[in-house]
C-alpha cells in the first residue's frame, strides 16, 4: 500500500472520481438526500465494488462513501456509527490502495445546497461540535487518512481545523473553490492557510468545483502538497438536484495542475473510472 507521507514529497498521487456518479451509472437509486450513504446502508456490495472499478482504472486513494452521514439525521446515531466503519472497511476490500474517510461539509447532511455557500448560522463552537463526533469515529475507523472534503466558508475550515489539530491525525482539506462563501477577496486564500497551519495535514487545495477554477484557487495555496479533483464541467442545480451544461476531459488539465503544487489529482463529480485512467495516464 502507498505511504502518502513520503509519495507526495516525490511524484503526483492519483485520488478516484465520482462515488456517487459511478453507483448511479451501475444502477443505483442516488437521489435521496443520504445520496451514496443509502447504497452504503441497503447494498454495500455495489459501494465496494464502485470502489474497485477506480482502483483497476488506476487510483491509489479511495474516499469512502461517509460524505453525507452523520449523527442527528434520519438515521439513528448506532448505525451511523456502524455506517462509518463500514464505509472504510468496504473501500479498504476493494485493494491494496490508500483510504481517505471522507469528510463532507455541514451542509452536505443538509443537503439543501448549502455546502456551496456556508450558509448555516453555526458559530464557530457550534461547528465543531457538528463535526467532532464523525470525526473521532472516523480517526478510529482504520482509515489511513481523513479526507474533509468541499467545505464552503473560512469559518467552517477553522472549525475544522481547531477538530483537525485535536485529533493529530493525518487528514487533507479541499475547499469548494466555487463556494459564495469565499466570495470576499483572500478569503479562499485564508482558509487554505488555515487548514495547512494544522502539522497533521499533508495536503490542501479543491474539489467540487468548475476545472477552470482549480489553477487560481492552487495559485493562492501555501507551500505544502496540494490537491485538486474538480468536477467534470457540468452545473449541479441544488433545487432541481440536476446537473447542467458540458464537460470538460479533466486529463488535458491534470498536468497543469502538477506543475502548479498538485500531488493528489483526481476527480469529483461525473468523473468515471475512464476519467480516472485518462487522469493517471497524464500525470505519471
Amino acid at each position: 500500500m502507498i505511504d502518502l507521507v513520503a509519495t507526495v514529497t516525490r511524484r503526483p498521487v492519483v485520488l478516484d472520481g465520482g462515488l456517487g456518479t459511478l453507483l448511479e451509472a451501475r444502477g443505483n437509486d442516488v437521489t435521496s438526500a443520504l445520496w451514496s450513504a443509502r447504497v452504503l446502508r441497503d447494498e454495500p456490495h455495489e459501494v465496494r465494488a464502485a470502489h474497485a472499478e477506480f482502483v483497476a482504472a488506476g487510483a491509489e486513494v479511495v474516499i469512502t462513501a461517509s460524505y453525507q452521514l452523520s449523527f442527528g439525521g434520519e438515521i439513528p446515531d448506532a448505525e451511523v456509527e456502524a455506517l462509518l466503519r463500514r464505509s472504510v472497511s468496504l473501500a479498504r476490500e476493494a485493494g491494496d490502495v490508500a483510504v481517505a474517510a471522507s469528510v463532507g461539509p455541514v451542509g452536505a447532511l443538509r443537503a439543501d445546497g448549502s455546502e456551496y455557500t456556508g450558509s448555516y448560522g453555526l458559530s464557530l463552537d457550534e461547528l465543531r461540535s457538528a463535526h467532532r463526533r464523525r470525526l473521532h469515529v472516523l480517526a478510529e475507523s482504520g482509515a489511513d487518512l481523513l479526507a474533509v472534503e468541499t467545505i464552503p466558508s473560512v469559518l467552517e475550515v477553522e472549525a475544522l481545523a481547531l477538530e483537525l489539530d485535536d485529533l493529530g491525525v493525518p487528514a487533507f482539506v479541499s475547499v469548494s473553490a466555487d463556494s459564495t462563501g469565499y466570495a470576499h477577496r483572500g478569503a479562499r486564500a485564508e482558509a487554505l492557510r488555515t487548514a495547512a497551519s494544522v502539522s497533521s495535514v499533508l495536503a490542501v487545495g479543491v474539489n467540487c468545483c468548475a476545472p477552470e477554477t482549480v489553477l487560481p484557487a492552487l495559485a493562492e495555496a501555501p507551500g505544502i502538497p496540494l490537491l485538486a479533483y474538480p468536477n467534470t464541467g457540468e452545473r449541479w442545480d441544488a433545487a432541481t438536484r440536476t446537473w447542467h451544461g458540458g464537460t470538460a476531459p479533466l486529463a488535458d488539465a491534470a498536468p497543469s495542475w502538477v506543475a502548479a503544487g498538485a500531488r493528489l489529482v483526481g476527480g469529483c463529480c461525473r468523473s468515471t473510472p475512464a476519467d480516472i485512467a485518462a487522469i493517471a495516464a497524464a500525470v505519471r
